[in-house]
C-alpha cells in the first residue's frame, strides 16, 4: 500500500498507476483497487503484460498468444474481449469512467498514456537518470523504487520471465554502481550498506563479496572483512562446489597480515579505490581516493617514492577531469621528491598532459617524446604504451597525426620491434575516428590507410597491420562499398585474434554496423558478443561500450523494434556508469536513441539524446557530428507532432551525411522524411 499511496501523491485524478516490483497492485488516481477484484487471473494478467510492454501497446493476436497459446484464433479472441470488459469493469467500480484508462483500436490493446504510472518503467527511467548525473542521491532514490523482484506470485508465467531478469540485473547493476560511488566519495559507511544489500540480492556473485571485504578494510574492520571471506567461502562450496577465485584469495591474505584494526591500514586500499576509478573513467572518484592516501597522517609513514607516486597519480586523476589547475600542485610536490628513472618518466608524461591542457603543445611534445624515451630505456611495457600514447595525441593536437604514426612505424621498423602496443593502436583508433568523421580529413583516410598498410608490411607490424586494414575497412563502410569493406574488416579481425584477447574490438563493432547496413541482421549479435568480449578487458572501455550498444541500438531499430534498442541503450547507460564514456566515440548512440524513445513516445528521453547529440556536433565543425544532430532532432519533431519542421531536419540530416562522404545514411535520412 505505501507503493500505491506514493504513485498516488504524483499523477492526475484520474490516471492509472501499476505497481508489480514485490507485489502486484493497481490504483486510479489516489483510488486502490482492491486486490480480491482481480480474482479472475486472465484480466490482471492483461494488465500486467500491457504494463511491461514497449509503450504498454501490445497487438491482439500476440496477446492471444500469450494468453491463450492452446485456443484457436475464434476462441482466443472472444476470451480476450472478455477479459478487456472485466478489466475495464473493475476498474470503473473504483472510478466511474476508469474504463477508457484500457484503450482498444486498430487490433492494438493499450494503456492510456494521460497520467499513467508503472513502477518499473519508473525504476527504470530514474536509473538512467542517475547513471547520467553520477549522483549519489540519484541512486538511492531510484533503487527504492525495486519493492522486490517482478511479480513473485508469478513465477512461471513465461512472458514475465525476460522482464524479470531484465529488471534484477538492473537493480543488481545499480547498486553496485552506488557502491562505487559511494566508495570514491569517501562515505564508506553507507557503501559497506549498499554492499550488504548487494551481496544479499545475489550471494553467489563473488565480485560483491570481495567489495565488501575491500570496504571492511577501508573501515579497518579486519575481523569483518575476514568473515566475510569465511562466509563466500561456504556459500560458493555449497552452491557452486568451488572456491573463492585467486584475486579474491590474495585480498583476503593482504587483509590478514594486518594486525591493527585501525583505519589507518586504509592508505594502500585508498590509492587501489583510486586505480580501480581510473580504469572505470572515473576522475572525481580517483582524486578523492588518492588525496585519502594523501592525507598527512599517512604520507608521514610512506617512503618518499611512494608519497611521489600517489601525487603523480592524484594529478593525473585531476588531469582525467580536464583540470589542470588542480593538477598543477600535486605536480609539482611529485617533483620535489627523490624519484627512480622509470617514475620520473610517469611525472614527465603526466607534465606533458598538463601542458597540452594549458594550450602548450611544444612543451607537451618535448615532455612526451621525453617519458617515451626514459620509459623505452627502463620502464614497464604499460609505461611504454602510455607515453607512446602520448606522443599520439601530441601528434593529433599540431594536426600531424598522420606523419606522427608514420613516424612511430618507421622507429618500430629500425629498431623496437612492436610488443606491448595494443593501448598505444588503440588510441590511434580513437583518433582515427575523427578524421573519418572530419571534414576536409575523411576523403583521403583510404589512401592515408593503404600507405599505412604498406608501410607496417615492410616493417612486420603485425599489431599496425591490423590497425591499417581496420582503418580502411571504416573508411570503405561510411562510403558504403560493402564487399570491399567486409574483406578489410574480416583481415582486421584476423590479425587482432593472433595478438591475443585485448584487441580488436573495433573491427568486430565495425563488421556488426556493416552487417546491419546490408540487411544481414542474423550476423549482428556474434560480432558484437566478440566485441564486448574484448571491451571487457580493454583499457580503451570508455571509448568501445557506447559505440557497441550504439550498434545494437541501430540493429534493433532496423529490425523495426525499438523496444530493443532501448534496452540496448540503457544498457550503454549502466556501461557508461562502470567504465566511463567518450562523447564522440558513442555519438551514434545519440540520433538511433533519440529515434527509438520517439517511437516509443518518451519525449523526455528523446529530448534528452537529441540535446546530447547537439553537444557533440558542438565540439567539431564536421558535417557527420551535425548530421547526426539533425536528425536527432527531426525524431523529436515527429513526437512532438511537427512534422513539416521534422522534414526539414531529416531533409538537412541526409544532405549533410552526403556532405560527408555517407551514402547509406544519407539514403536512410532521405527515407525519414517521409
Amino acid at each position: 500500500m505505501q507503493a500505491h499511496e506514493q504513485y498516488g501523491r504524483t499523477m492526475g485524478p484520474n490516471g492509472l498507476r501499476i505497481t508489480m516490483l514485490g507485489s502486484f497492485g493497481v490504483g486510479v488516481g489516489p483510488e486502490p483497487v482492491p486486490d480480491e477484484a482481480w480474482r479472475r487471473r486472465k484480466p490482471a494478467a492483461l494488465l500486467k503484460i500491457l504494463a511491461l510492454a514497449p509503450g504498454h501497446r501490445v497487438h491482439r493476436e500476440r496477446l492471444m498468444d500469450l494468453l491463450w497459446p492452446e485456443l484457436e484464433l475464434a476462441a482466443a479472441g472472444a476470451n480476450l474481449r472478455k477479459a478487456i470488459h472485466q478489466a475495464r469493469s473493475t476498474l470503473d467500480g473504483v472510478s466511474l469512467g476508469a474504463a477508457r484508462l484500457i484503450e482498444f483500436q486498430n487490433d492494438v490493446v493499450g494503456l492510456a498514456s494521460d497520467g499513467l504510472i508503472v513502477d518499473t518503467s519508473a525504476f527504470l527511467s530514474e536509473l538512467t537518470a542517475a547513471r547520467r548525473s553520477g549522483d549519489a542521491d540519484g541512486y538511492r532514490s531510484a533503487l527504492a523504487r525495486y519493492g522486490g523482484d517482478l511479480l513473485p506470485d508469478e513465477p512461471y508465467e513465461e512472458w514475465a520471465d525476460a522482464a524479470r531478469s531484465e529488471l534484477h540485473d538492473a537493480y543488481v547493476g545499480g547498486l553496485s554502481e552506488w557502491c562505487v560511488l559511494l566508495e570514491a566519495n569517501g562515505d564508506i559507511q553507507s557503501a559497506i550498506e549498499v554492499a550488504r544489500t548487494l551481496v544479499a540480492a545475489e550471494p553467489t556473485r563473488e565480485e560483491s563479496h570481495a567489495f565488501l571485504m575491500r570496504l571492511y578494510g577501508l573501515a579497518g574492520r579486519r575481523s569483518d572483512a575476514l568473515r566475510q571471506y569465511d562466509h563466500l567461502s561456504e556459500i560458493l562450496d555449497h552452491e557452486l562446489g568451488i572456491e573463492p577465485s585467486a584475486q579474491v584469495q590474495r585480498l583476503r591474505e593482504e587483509i590478514s597480515a594486518r594486525r591493527s584494526e585501525e583505519p589507518e591500514l586504509s592508505a594502500e586500499l585508498w590509492e587501489r579505490v583510486g586505480d580501480l576509478r581510473v580504469l572505470a573513467g572515473d576522475g572525481a572518484g580517483a582524486a578523492k581516493a588518492f588525496a585519502r592516501a594523501l592525507t598527512p597522517d599517512q604520507t608521514s609513514k610512506r617512503p618518499a617514492a611512494e608519497a611521489a607516486r600517489l601525487e603523480r597519480k592524484c594529478a593525473e586523476a585531476w588531469l582525467m577531469q580536464h583540470r589542470p589547475d588542480m593538477a598543477a600542485a600535486h605536480l609539482k610536490a611529485a617533483q620535489g621528491y627523490p624519484a627512480e628513472r622509470a617514475e620520473a618518466g610517469r611525472v614527465l608524461r603526466a607534465r606533458a598532459i598538463l601542458a597540452w591542457e594549458m594550450g602548450q603543445i611544444p612543451a607537451a611534445r618535448q615532455f612526451a617524446e621525453q617519458a617515451r624515451d626514459i620509459a623505452t630505456e627502463c620502464g614497464t611495457a604499460d609505461d611504454v604504451a602510455a607515453a607512446r600514447e602520448a606522443v599520439a595525441i601530441v601528434s593529433h593536437f599540431e594536426g600531424e597525426w598522420r606523419q606522427g604514426l608514420e613516424s612511430e612505424l618507421e622507429r618500430l621498423a629500425s629498431s623496437e620491434g612492436e610488443g606491448g602496443l595494443a593501448r598505444v593502436f588503440d588510441i590511434h583508433h580513437c583518433i582515427g575516428q575523427y578524421h573519418l568523421y572530419g571534414d576536409g580529413l575523411f576523403e583521403s583516410v583510404e589512401g592515408y590507410a593503404r600507405r599505412i598498410l604498406d608501410q607496417a608490411e615492410g616493417a612486420g607490424a603485425v599489431r599496425a597491420q591490423a590497425f591499417a586494414w581496420c582503418l580502411l575497412g571504416e573508411s570503405l563502410l561510411l562510403q558504403a562499398r560493402w564487399e570491399e569493406s567486409d574483406g578489410c574488416l574480416e583481415r582486421s579481425c584476423v590479425l587482432h585474434d593472433s595478438l591475443g584477447s585485448r584487441s580488436g574490438a573495433l573491427a568486430w563493432q565495425r563488421r556488426a554496423e556493416l552487417a546491419v547496413c546490408q540487411g544481414r541482421l542474423g550476423d549482428v549479435d556474434a560480432y558484437l558478443r566478440r566485441a564486448s568480449g574484448i571491451a571487457t578487458v580493454s583499457p580503451m572501455a570508455s571509448h568501445l561500450w557506447g559505440r557497441i550498444h550504439a550498434t545494437a541500438a541501430f540493429a534493433a531499430m532496423e529490425r523495426g523494434d525499438p523496444a530493443a534498442a532501448v534496452h540496448a541503450v540503457q544498457a550503454a547507460a549502466a556501461a557508461g556508469a562502470r567504465y566511463g564514456d567518450c562523447p564522440t566515440c558513442s555519438a551514434l548512440l545519440n540520433p538511433v536513441a533519440a529515434e527509438a524513445f520517439a517511437s516509443l513516445q518518451d519525449a523526455d528521453n528523446a529530448r534528452y539524446y537529441r540535446d546530447a547529440a547537439g553537444r557533440v556536433a558542438g565540439y567539431f565543425s564536421s558535417s557527420a557530428w551535425r548530421a547526426m544532430a539533425e536528425s536527432a532532432a527531426g525524431s523529436v519533431r515527429v513526437l512532438e507532432g511537427d512534422r513539416a519542421d521534422a522534414r526539414d531536419h531529416f531533409g538537412t540530416a541526409s544532405e549533410l551525411y552526403a556532405a560527408a562522404g555517407q551514402p547509406f545514411w544519407a539514403e536512410r535520412s532521405k527515407r525519414q522524411t517521409a
